[in-house]
């Protein structure tokens, strides 16, 4: 084989930048959001929760509402019943965002650290609780 040392020199600096970004960063995680809760409707509360427990809305809330979306607009269901047995309307802005009102300090700190950008903002304008036309 010729060139045999130049082709290794080359594997090895291909292999240094492909690895670069991975390395230089390594210990260096981005501090998670802060998350507020302070709004006035969870305030008075006296039993704070939400339509199911806080571990499986931190991950499962893309479903969720993605399956309540489906459910009241295609099958006109509009009525969810959580695994603790309340009811709660299939509703983005007068069930989710009518305690969690200060969206840009909940939704938008968690979307933006994580670099999603939900479709839910296409249709829902959260800042006037009104579906968009």
């Amino acid at each position: 084989m010729y060139n045999h040392k130049k082709i290794i020199i080359g594997l090895m600096v291909f292999v240094l930048l492909i690895s670069a970004p991975f390395l230089l960063n390594i210990g260096k995680a981005g501090e998670s959001p802060e998350l507020s809760l302070d709004t006035m409707v969870i305030n008075q509360m006296d039993d704070k929760h939400c339509v199911e427990a806080v571990d499986f809305m931190r991950t499962d809330h893309p479903r969720l509402l993605s399956d309540w979306r489906d459910s009241a607009v295609r099958e006109g269901r509009n009525i969810y019943v959580s695994t603790s047995g309340e009811t709660f309307a299939m509703n983005l802005e007068n069930s989710c965002l009518r305690c969690h009102s200060n969206r840009e300090q909940f939704c938008d700190a968690c979307h933006n650290y994580t670099g999603v950008q939900p479709y839910c903002w296409d249709c829902h304008d959260a800042g006037k609780g009104a579906v968009k036309k």
